[in-house]
């Protein structure tokens, strides 16, 4: 099994909604995917409540059965919508991948 965790940071102020607003935004649409994407075997978007600087806001760790299943998610139409608004809104990124 292939853990893939992904953090953000996000802009101040994006897309006419505050930053709170766009981590919601993020979080209910990618918490909708394992709906959407059978081979998603788990998915969990985080906040950070800690508002530290230099902290990320949000993080996503999910999971699958293979770097393969990986890779057919980075490239799904309906990831691809959400990495389109995130890019958006962000300012940073971070991402690792590590089997289990």
């Amino acid at each position: 099994m292939i853990k893939h965790i992904v953090m953000w940071k996000f802009k101040d102020e994006a897309e006419g909604l505050t930053k709170t607003e766009n981590i919601q935004k993020v979080k209910s649409m990618l918490e909708a995917l394992p709906q959407k994407i059978d081979f998603i075997r788990e998915m969990h978007v985080e906040v950070n409540v800690n508002p530290k600087e230099g902290m990320f806001d949000a993080m996503l760790i999910s999971a699958f059965d293979s770097i393969d299943d990986v890779e057919k998610y980075r490239v799904h139409p309906e990831h691809k919508k959400i990495s389109s608004y995130v890019a958006l809104i962000k300012t940073d990124r971070a991402s690792v991948d590590y089997e289990i």
